[in-house]
């Protein structure tokens, strides 16, 4: 009977688990418009944090590439994404979890916030993060000595637009 219990309190540990890993996902209706995916680096810059020093995110910078590979644009601090169509968008993050590969960025969820330009951005609404590699920041904490320094950790990424 101990068995019994134990087993089922352990299914229940699991289930809570499971419900907590919900994959990111836009709202209910939204229409994919297209996937683009990006090459570059996520910048970090030795920074005093409680009392202490640690490699704070700064910004990314990163080149976008459509399914056929060609170069569309660019993924910038903001978060901005700037196409080279001249449309563009600013990001806000909505939810985020943790990536499934070691030493990644995280997967997001974002919404847009601000849009300029009348291209293939114009009508994007959400923006998901996901398929994350590298870009996480530095395991070796800094220290005093390197206050001010930047690191640029490679990483990519698949960013899917959403419109409403």
């Amino acid at each position: 009977m101990k068995r019994f219990g134990i087993a089922v309190a352990l299914s229940s540990l699991a289930c809570v688990a499971l419900a907590q890993e919900k994959p990111l996902a836009p709202p209910e209706g939204a229409k994919p418009l297209f996937e683009l995916a990006a090459r570059g680096v996520q910048v970090y810059v030795c920074e005093e944090k409680d009392k202490t020093y640690a490699w704070v995110f700064q910004e990314p910078a990163a080149t976008l590439f459509d399914a056929e590979g060609q170069e569309v644009g660019t993924h910038s601090k903001g978060p901005k994404w700037t196409l080279s169509d001249g449309s563009s968008v600013t990001g806000e993050l909505v939810s985020k979890q943790a990536s499934p590969q070691q030493g990644a960025v995280p997967w997001l969820l974002l919404d847009v916030k601000s849009h300029e330009g009348a291209g293939r951005l114009a009508d994007a609404a959400y923006i998901l993060r996901v398929n994350t590699r590298g870009g996480a920041e530095p395991d070796d904490g800094c220290e005093e000595s390197q206050k001010g320094e930047t690191v640029r950790i490679r990483y990519s990424a698949s960013y899917k637009f959403f419109g409403k």
